[in-house]
C-alpha cells in the first residue's frame, strides 16, 4: 500500500494562471500545485523554442576544432560509446555525422562483459587499428588511468560525457561535460546523446539546424531512456524528436515501431520509454550493443527489420529472465519471511543474469515498498544492484558496509556493489544496521496527487487542456488527481477478468473508471462502497463522440486512516525484528481468539490479499497491529499461507483445531505485557 497526499494550491492563483496563460483551469491548478506562480514562469516551462549555444559548454570549441582538424588531416578517429540506449544513440549520432563529412572514422562500443567506459584492452585494439584520436560519448569523465594510457600509446583523447565529475579530470584535448565543476553552460541535465548532438552542432559552426533535423529523434529516445529530467532543453528536444519519430522515414525507427506494435500509432514519451528504448537496451543486456548500433546505421528497410526483430527477441529474452529471477526471489521470500520484515530487502541468488539485476531490484522495491539490494553469485563472485527512494541513500548504506565489499559505487537512488566471498549474510546485517541507526523512520512509497478534482472539473475541454504539459516523464510526471467520495455503482470485469471497470457516481455525475491489471476480486472495494481514488485523466473518442476517461492508479475506501495504518505496520514489523517498543504498544497488539476467528472466517475460498481483507474489516475499526498479529499467528500455526508473489492469503485444510495462544508471535507479545 502507498501513502497518499494531495498538493495544496491557491485557488485565486489558479484563476490568474488560467487567464494570463490561456490554459484550462485543470492545467492551471496542476501548474500552481507544482509551484508556478506567474505567467512568466509558466511560459519559461512550456515555451522553450531553442537550445543554448553549444559553445557555452566548457571545452566545446576546443573539441570541435580538434575533431575538424583531424578530419581535414585524414587522421583515424574512433567514436567510443557505451552499451546502453543513451550510449548507442550518442555513438550513432557522432559516428554518422563524421562519416557523412568524409572522416576516417570507426566506432567502438564495449560489450557488457568489458564493463562500463574505457578499458585498456579496448584501447590496445584501437591502437592496433591505427586510431589516432578517440572521442568518447556518454562516458570518459572518470577514466583517469585509461586516459593516461591512451597518451602513453601516442594517441589523443576527447571526452564527451554527462556524468558527474570526480576530484580530477581525465587527461584529454578537451573534456566536454555540463557537470564539470568549471562549466558555466545554462542547462546541466542533458544525456550523453544530447551532448553528442550539441558537439555535432559545434562541428557545424554552432548551427543546430542540421543536427536537430538529422539526429533529434535519436536524442529524444536517449533522453527518455536515460531517465533525465524532462524539463528545460530536454523538454524541447523530446517534443522536437517526437515530431520526427511520428513522421519518420528512418528505416531503424520504422522497423522498431513495427516490432513494438506502434506502426500507425502516435508515439509519445511513454511509447519511447516502454516500447522503443527497452528493445535498444536489450542489445547490451542480452546480446551485443553492436546489433542496436548497426540497426541505426543501416539504410535498407528489410535489413533494418531483421535487426529490429533480433532486438525484439533479445527483449523477450530479457523479460523472460527478469520474470524467472522475480519468481526465484518470491520463493526465497516465502521460505524466509524475515527478509520482508527487514527495513531493507537484501536477497542473494545464483546465476541470475547481471543485465537485469538492476531492473529486478526496481521491481521488488516497487512491489514491497522498501529499498532493495539484489545480488547474484557467478564464478565465485557476488555482484549486485540496489534501488531506493526517499531519504534512504544507497551510496551511504554501501559505504557503511564497505568492510565486506570488494568495490561499490552509486548515488542515493541506485548503486552497484561486489560482496566479498562468504559475506552475503553479514552484508544484509550491515545494511539493515545502517538503516536502523540512520533512518529510524524508513521512507514510505507515496502517490502524490496534484489536486483534488471535483465532478464539475471533469470535462473534455478541461482534460484535453492538459496536453500542453506534454511530454511527460522524469521531472514532468503525468498529473495525478484525487477523487473523493465516489460511490461505486457496479464493478465489471474486462478482458476475461484481467482488468476492472468501475461505474461510479460523483456528486450526481455518473462515469466509468478503469483499473488495469487488477481483477474485480482483487479490488479493495466493492459495489456500494464509498471510495477515494488517485487517477490519471484522458479522453476517448468513439463514433464521433468524445468522453472523459478515468484511469485508476490506486483506490481505497473513503476516510481510510492511513497514518494509523502505517504507524501500526511499522510497529509490528519492528517487533518481529526484535526491536523494543514502548510498553503501552503491546496490549494494543494482542488479538483475542474471537478477533482471529472473525478474520479467518472472512477469508474466501479463492483467497484474498491482506490489505483487502483488512479493508473488509474496516467497519469494525480493528487495530492494524492486532490484524497483523492475527494473520501472523495463523500462518505460524499452518492455518493459512500467504504467497509473496501475489500477497494472497489462502486457507489451509486442517484436520484438528489449533491453539491460537501457542503461536510464537502471540507468545512474544504476551511476554512483553507480563
Amino acid at each position: 500500500m502507498k501513502k497518499w497526499s494531495a498538493k495544496k494550491y491557491d485557488r485565486s492563483l489558479v484563476s490568474k494562471l488560467s487567464s494570463s496563460c490561456g490554459v484550462s483551469s485543470l492545467t492551471a491548478a496542476v501548474l500552481a500545485a507544482k509551484g508556478y506562480s506567474s505567467a512568466e514562469s509558466v511560459m519559461e516551462r512550456l515555451e522553450l523554442h531553442e537550445l543554448s549555444d553549444p559553445f557555452l559548454i566548457k571545452d566545446m570549441k576546443i573539441a570541435a576544432d580538434t575533431i575538424n582538424k583531424a578530419v581535414e588531416e585524414g587522421a583515424r578517429i574512433c567514436v567510443y560509446g557505451d552499451y546502453d540506449c543513451d550510449g548507442v544513440m550518442a555513438a550513432a549520432i557522432l559516428y554518422s555525422y563524421l562519416l557523412e563529412i568524409g572522416a576516417d572514422v570507426s566506432y567502438y562500443i564495449p560489450e557488457r562483459s568489458e564493463g562500463y567506459g574505457l578499458n585498456k584492452n579496448a584501447v590496445d585494439k584501437l591502437r592496433e587499428d591505427g586510431v589516432e584520436l578517440i572521442v568518447t560519448v556518454d562516458n570518459g569523465i572518470s577514466a583517469i588511468d585509461e586516459a593516461e594510457y591512451i597518451y602513453s600509446l601516442g594517441m589523443r583523447l576527447i571526452v564527451t560525457d554527462h556524468h558527474q565529475q570526480g576530484d580530477t579530470l581525465p587527461r584529454a584535448e578537451a573534456v566536454v561535460d555540463p557537470h564539470r565543476h568549471d562549466d558555466c553552460s545554462p542547462f546541466k541535465f542533458s544525456c550523453g546523446a544530447v551532448v553528442a548532438m550539441k558537439l555535432v552542432a559545434a562541428l557545424d559552426d554552432g548551427d543546430y539546424t542540421m543536427s536537430l533535423e538529422q539526429f533529434g529523434d535519436l536524442a529524444a529516445i536517449a533522453t527518455v531512456a536515460d531517465i533525465v529530467s524532462l524539463t528545460g532543453e530536454n523538454r524541447f528536444i523530446v517534443r522536437y524528436g517526437l515530431n520526427l519519430i511520428n513522421n519518420t522515414d528512418r528505416p531503424a525507427l520504422i522497423a522498431l515501431k513495427e516490432v513494438s506494435g506502434l506502426t500507425d500509432k502516435f508515439v509519445d514519451s511513454h511509447s519511447l520509454a516502454f516500447g522503443l528504448a527497452p528493445r535498444i537496451n536489450a542489445a547490451g543486456r542480452f546480446g551485443s550493443p553492436k546489433t542496436a548500433m548497426e540497426l541505426f546505421l543501416c539504410e535498407d528497410c528489410e535489413e533494418a527489420l531483421t535487426f529490429a526483430q533480433e532486438l525484439d527477441r533479445l527483449n523477450n529474452a530479457r523479460k523472460s529472465a527478469e520474470n524467472d529471477i522475480i519468481s526465484e526471489i518470491y520463493s526465497i521470500l516465502d521460505s524466509d519471511p524475515s527478509i520482508l520484515r527487514d527495513r531493507v530487502i537484501c536477497v542473494c541468488g545464483k546465476g541470475w543474469h547481471h543485465g537485469v539485476i538492476g531492473i529486478t531490484a526496481s521491481r521488488i522495491m516497487e512491489k514491497f515498498g522498501k529499498p532493495c539490494f539484489i545480488a547474484s553469485e557467478e564464478n565465485g563472485e557476488l555482484r549486485g544492484s540496489a534501488r531506493s527512494f526517499g531519504k534512504f541513500s544507497v551510496f551511504d548504506a554501501l559505504t557503511s558496509a564497505s568492510e565486506v565489499l570488494e568495490k561499490f559505487g552509486g548515488h542515493p537512488a541506485a548503486g552497484g556493489y561486489t560482496i566479498r566471498s562468504g559475506m552475503g549474510d553479514e552484508f544484509r546485517r550491515l545494511i539493515n544496521k545502517f538503516a536502523m541507526e540512520n533512518c529510524k523512520d524508513m521512507p514510505l512509497p507515496e502517490l502524490s496527487a496534484d489536486m483534488t478534482v471535483t465532478s464539475a472539473e471533469l470535462t473534455v475541454d478541461n482534460i484535453n487542456g492538459l496536453n500542453v504539459l506534454e511530454p511527460f516523464g522524469t521531472g514532468n510526471e503525468k498529473p495525478l488527481f484525487l477523487i473523493e467520495n465516489a460511490e461505486i455503482t457496479d464493478v465489471i470485469p474486462l478482458s476475461g477478468g484481467v482488468h476492472s471497470k468501475l461505474k461510479i457516481r460523483l456528486d450526481g455525475f455518473a462515469c466509468d473508471a478503469l483499473m488495469f491489471r487488477v481483477q474485480p476480486s482483487e479490488l479493495p472495494v466493492q459495489q456500494g462502497d464509498i471510495c477515494d481514488m488517485i487517477v490519471t485523466l484522458g479522453t476517448n473518442t468513439f463514433r464521433d463522440k468524445t468522453s472523459v476517461s478515468i484511469f485508476i492508479s490506486d483506490i481505497r475506501k473513503h476516510n481510510f486512516e492511513q497514518d494509523k495504518y502505517f504507524a501500526a505496520l511499522s510497529a509490528f514489523e519492528a517487533h518481529m525484528r526484535g526491536e523494543e517498543l514502548p510498553s503501552n504498544y503491546y496490549p494494543v497488539m494482542l488479538p483475542s481468539r474471537e478477533t482471529a476467528a472473525t478474520i479467518y472466517k472472512l477469508i474466501p475460498e479463492d483467497g484474498i490479499t491482506a490489505d483487502n481483507l483488512y479493508f473488509r474489516l474496516s467497519s469494525a475499526k480493528l487495530n492494524y497491529c492486532r490484524f497483523c498479529a492475527s494473520v501472523e499467528a495463523m500462518k505460524q500455526l499452518g492455518l493459512i499461507v500467504q504467497s509473496s508473489a501475489d500477497s494472497i492469503i489462502r486457507r489451509v485444510k486442517v484436520s484438528q483445531k489449533a491453539d491460537l495462544n501457542s503461536a510464537p508471535v502471540l507468545v512474544s507479545i504476551r511476554e512483553k505485557i507480563n
